[in-house]
């Protein structure tokens, strides 16, 4: 799992820039699918289940969480996804009987993921 994630950040670093109206329309649909219901559309920890959580869901447009998604671009969002330990999410949406189906994550995915929330919270 270790490797797989490092592949994928390396991959992540070295990947196009440029959105096309696609790339970002994939981002949007995954952030809304996977995302919202914890982070809010607004990606402030505004989601039904925000507060659900323990710890609670963080406001991604702070400026501490502005800073480490420009240090570490793309490491943010398939760190969260990939996390060996990262039994947070799952737990939280199982208590509250809300299921995600399953997704088999590419890199185009989290590449497109990382970019759109990159666009929503740089307008913040």
């Amino acid at each position: 799992m270790k490797m797989l994630l490092t592949a994928l950040l390396g991959l992540l670093s070295i990947a196009p820039t440029t959105l096309s109206f696609a790339d970002n329309a994939n981002g949007k649909t995954l952030y809304l699918q996977r995302c919202a219901v914890c982070h809010g559309a607004d990606i402030k920890g505004t989601g039904p289940l925000a507060r659900k959580s323990n710890p609670p869901t963080p406001d991604l447009t702070t400026p501490a969480f502005r800073k480490r998604l420009a240090d570490y671009p793309g490491v943010i969002v398939s760190s969260i996804i990939l996390r060996p330990n990262g039994d947070l999410i799952p737990r939280t949406l199982q208590e509250n009987g809300v299921k995600i189906p399953p997704h088999a994550w590419s890199v185009r995915d989290f590449r497109d993921l990382h970019q759109y929330m990159s666009g929503v919270i740089s307008k913040q």
